[in-house]
């Protein structure tokens, strides 16, 4: 039986990732984490598709701690999403520690199930500028999980090294490019589907659908190079 474990946060991203893991994977376990964030919809939503897309199993956790101790523009919501960086380079969603406690999380729940992974959507291609979603704290974090529960993990990233129009490929190779267009929630200000069509997440999505219908012949022969 492969059993893995799929960080799923109900947006365009991680669904693509658990439509794949569907696909591949005799068991695929669904973790969901409620921080407190801005666009709290998304925890409905992925209750919703996890549901509808038949999961083994779907485990919400509470991990309000983190709105606690990070000051974003995702967990405050009297700060305003930004276009706009920090003086730290960074752009005000950035939350502090998040995958790192998420990944770490998602490896204690794999440990109890017997999963042989742990799949998440981060990518350093096309992103946010997010240093938790780089593919060298990646593989640290990795590291870290396996010597410190002595059980041999792997944190997977599909989408590490596609473009966004190239992940739309993938969600349309699968079978599910109108359910994540339609249902799925990636914007910062908690709208689903197109999203608000300004904040930094809603952008990158647009751009790389609109890629993407431009020419799915390329984008489609792009990512499945990849895959190889």
């Amino acid at each position: 039986m492969k059993k893995t474990v799929v960080v799923f946060s109900g947006g365009q991203d991680s669904t693509t990732c658990l439509v794949k893991a569907l696909k591949e994977y005799d068991e695929v376990h669904a973790i969901t984490f409620d921080y407190g964030q801005r666009h709290k919809l998304e925890v409905e939503i992925a209750q919703q598709l996890a549901k509808e897309l038949g999961v083994t199993a779907h485990k919400v956790m509470d991990v309000s701690l983190l709105n606690e101790l990070a000051i974003s523009s995702l967990t405050r919501d009297n700060i305003a999403v930004s276009h706009e960086l920090q003086d730290n380079g960074l752009p005000n969603s950035f939350v502090p520690g998040r995958n790192i406690l998420f990944l770490t999380l998602a490896g204690i729940y794999a440990y109890q199930i017997g999963a042989e992974s742990i799949i998440t959507g981060v990518c350093e291609t096309d992103f946010s500028g997010y240093p938790d979603c780089r593919d060298d704290f990646i593989k640290s974090l990795n590291q870290s999980l396996v010597l410190g529960m002595d059980r041999k993990v792997e944190i997977l990233t599909p989408l590490m090294w596609l473009s966004k129009a190239e992940t739309w490929a993938m969600a349309d190779h699968f079978g599910a490019l109108e359910l994540i267009r339609e249902r799925t929630l990636t914007c910062y200000n908690g709208i689903p589907g197109d999203g608000c069509g300004d904040c930094p997440s809603c952008d990158l999505r647009r751009a790389g659908l609109e890629h993407y219908l431009s020419d799915k012949e390329q984008y489609m022969n792009s990512f499945l190079s990849k895959q190889r």
